[in-house]
């Protein structure tokens, strides 16, 4: 510990993300990445943005891509941020619309970034607890609080709430923000983006990061009340006015236009996944079902962490999180249909 760093510095536990070795090649399956490269369009606009403009500022209003989203979810552009990936804009989200006079309230299990921005930024919280086979509950919702954040589908646990449910957790605290992170919803959910006309509370956040396989431009987007953007613009423009660079912007807006390529390539990820989950539930896991780009699975006897490290030896990264009630479960990625044969294969002797 630095003498140099403040007490909040001292107190925090980072976020962790997944481990990106570089000792080898791996079989990547542990950072629920897209295993198909982007839109050629969206690449291409890149390589056409890299010019003598990079010496100008972007858009620090992102109108483009903004008015590109707004046409795609049927909504306006005053309904629209976007920002430096989804985490950024959650980073922005907990300061703009939760206070330290009341709890946030989330899922025990979940992303593990909620905890560290409440941290960050002084907010008590409350962890709801799910069942034990990790539903949400809505009824649990109805407690006093000062905001809620649903992650659906859930990570890591790939657990999928219909809207119907979601609604009820929205009806139930029209006076608090509530957010919703569909990071993964475009893997066979259902968006609750329609909602944002009916509740001026809902502010809905997504990511090009997943199912437009843009992990490494870093787009985020969210959608809600023109109110809950203008909160979202002043937090941004304390921080950071140019959030998003020419090349990102240029990039996600051609991807979103590119809709053919993007339905493509969500349903070979789908089929991907509802084949490797049937093979892995034959060799003895159980997988908990999935509305998402990953799995998590658990064996009735082996242990996951040494699972884990066994398959690492084989040159197949996967997920452990070593926390009370998901210490037996792995989260595996989905990949290839070679890459996730592979992963079937070692599965299997490993198993036997």
């Amino acid at each position: 510990m630095s003498s140099y760093w403040s007490e909040l510095t001292a107190s925090l536990v980072p976020y962790v993300p997944g481990e990106q070795p570089k000792d080898q090649r791996y079989i990547k399956l542990n950072t629920n990445e897209n295993p198909y490269p982007p839109s050629p369009k969206a690449i291409k606009a890149i390589q056409e943005a890299a010019n003598a403009d990079l010496r100008l500022y972007p858009d620090p209003t992102c109108e483009d891509l903004r008015v590109v989203l707004a046409d795609y979810y049927g909504l306006s552009k005053e309904h629209i941020f976007v920002g430096n990936g989804s985490d950024e804009i959650l980073a922005f989200a907990f300061p703009a619309f939760f206070s330290a006079s009341k709890p946030i309230l989330f899922p025990d299990i979940t992303y593990t970034f909620y905890p560290v921005y409440a941290k960050l930024y002084g907010l008590p919280y409350e962890t709801i607890a799910t069942d034990d086979s990790f539903n949400i509950d809505p009824a649990m919702y109805r407690i006093p609080n000062g905001g809620i954040v649903i992650p659906n589908p859930n990570a890591p646990t790939a657990r999928y709430m219909l809207t119907d449910y979601l609604r009820e957790i929205l009806d139930a605290n029209r006076e608090q923000v509530v957010i919703v992170d569909e990071a993964y919803i475009d893997f066979g959910g259902e968006s609750v983006v329609p909602f944002v006309k009916d509740y001026p509370n809902l502010l809905v956040v997504q990511t090009l990061s997943k199912s437009r396989s843009l992990a490494g431009l870093r787009v985020g987007m969210a959608l809600g009340h023109p109110d809950l953007i203008e909160g979202l613009n002043r937090i941004k423009n304390s921080f950071n006015s140019y959030t998003l660079d020419r090349l990102a912007l240029a990039g996600a807006v051609a991807s979103i236009e590119d809709r053919v390529y993007f339905e493509e390539t969500n349903r070979k990820v789908i089929a991907t996944r509802e084949r490797s989950c049937e093979a892995v539930r034959q060799i003895g896991f159980e997988v908990i079902e999935s509305k998402a780009n990953f799995l998590f699975m658990t064996h009735p006897s082996q242990s996951a962490k040494e699972i884990f490290a066994t398959l690492k030896d084989r040159g197949i990264l996967v997920r452990y999180f070593d926390k009370p009630r998901i210490e037996r479960y792995l989260r595996v990625s989905i990949g290839t249909d070679d890459e996730m044969d592979a992963f079937v294969a070692a599965l299997r002797e490993i198993a036997s």
